[in-house]
């Protein structure tokens, strides 16, 4: 436990952390509804890979287009009030979203349109939320900080939202939305009692601040192995999840209200990852590790599509979460400890654009190619790219 110049008591177990942990995890909770249900209502009034497809693409394209200058702003604004006006802006365009659909104006353009706004005002809020992080835990307690968040990640995102989803969606999709507008209202209220810290930040010319961010990031042989990772595991990621709920529906011929129950699966093994990672890690080394998960993950996507049964698909979902989270904590451990407190929102960002840039490019191939093949092999597909990525980066991840 320490304290900054600003008197803020820094640790995991502290006020000002729990306090950023409980907002975090009940705006998760309206995602995760939403990042069920507008997939699933996109397949299921739409039938079309395409569509499908398109949303996705929507719902990616901001972390391409939006991120590096917001990260470049975070920096020079108060983290707290950004994630504050981010909760604000995404509770009035999901309630929106939600009667759109409630009166069955919710065209797949809207669905886009939608998609894209809520995904930029989030990019402004996960660099916020990255510094707070970073501001409140305190170097010492980051592989805990970041298993916690995870953690509630998982809980909120992918347990809690999805199961919300399959009820909410089964009596009125619309309700689904109209959740996730509360969530956000709620969640800024919790974000405004949340200690406004912050690392000393320069201001200067923008352009040359994002340069600045991006050139730390590449010339940093421990963060450029992360990056090339994550971007190739992220356009793999986007690819399979544009398809999740039209294979369940189509291939292993799940109900509709029962497809969040896949991500329910997912999220019981990402509960056990965040748990498993930091003790492997201590065990094993972090770069070890992280590479086992990345192998994992591949093999998973792989066997997801290979074998359309349920209790197969079951299983490849738990594996999913596993490998997905125990990657996800020790991967921005070693970010945020690679990165210079003042440079942490630009960085966080630049990271961003440049793992999760080819996000829309994976999410809109995969509409084409299940169409010209099926939607298994999209899995296949992306399994043999993560597990050759796992082989491929190996050495730089266990040096990093």
């Amino acid at each position: 436990m320490e304290r900054d110049v600003g008197h803020t008591v820094k640790g995991v177990r502290e006020q000002g952390f729990r306090a950023l942990t409980r907002a975090w995890a009940v705006s998760l909770v309206g995602d995760g509804v939403r990042v069920v249900a507008l997939p699933l209502f996109t397949a299921a009034s739409t039938r079309s890979p395409l569509a499908v497809s398109a949303v996705a693409v929507a719902l990616t394209l901001p972390w391409l287009l939006v991120a590096l200058p917001a990260g470049a702003l975070v920096d020079r604004w108060r983290p707290r009030t950004v994630v504050l006006v981010a909760h604000s802006l995404r509770t009035g365009v999901t309630g929106v979203l939600a009667l759109a659909v409630h009166t069955g104006h919710a065209t797949v353009v809207v669905l886009c349109a939608t998609a894209f706004v809520l995904t930029s005002a989030e990019t402004f809020a996960d660099s916020a939320s990255q510094v707070l992080l970073v501001e409140l835990a305190g170097p010492g307690e980051l592989e805990a900080a970041n298993g916690r968040f995870v953690a509630v990640e998982t809980v909120g995102m992918d347990l809690a939202g999805p199961l919300a989803a399959a009820a909410l969606f089964w009596w009125d999709p619309a309700a689904c939305f109209a959740l996730d507008a509360l969530s956000f209202a709620v969640a800024a209220v919790l974000v405004s009692r949340v200690p406004d810290v912050a690392a000393e930040r320069s201001g200067g010319d923008l352009r040359g601040q994002l340069a600045e961010g991006a050139r730390f990031l590449v010339r940093t042989p421990g963060l450029r192995s992360l990056v090339v990772a994550v971007a190739i595991t992220a356009f793999c990621a986007a690819a399979i999840n544009a398809m999740l709920a039209l294979y369940s529906i189509q291939v292993l011929g799940l109900a509709e209200p029962v497809v969040p129950a896949l991500v329910v699966c997912m999220a019981a093994g990402a509960l056990l990852g965040a748990w498993l990672s930091p003790r492997l890690a201590r065990r094993w080394g972090a770069g070890r590790v992280m590479v086992g998960f990345l192998a994992l993950l591949g093999a998973a996507f792989a066997l997801f599509g290979l074998t359309p049964w349920l209790v197969v698909a079951v299983i490849a979902c738990v594996l999913f979460g596993l490998a997905s989270a125990g990657w996800n904590v020790l991967s921005a451990t070693r970010r945020q400890r690679l990165t210079p407190g003042p440079m942490m929102g630009r960085v966080t960002s630049a990271y961003r654009v440049l793992a999760w840039g080819l996000s829309p490019l994976g999410a809109g191939l995969a509409g084409p190619l299940a169409q010209a093949t099926s939607l298994g092999a999209v899995y296949v597909v992306a399994g043999s790219i993560v597990g050759f990525t796992a082989i491929l980066l190996a050495r730089p991840l266990v040096r990093g």
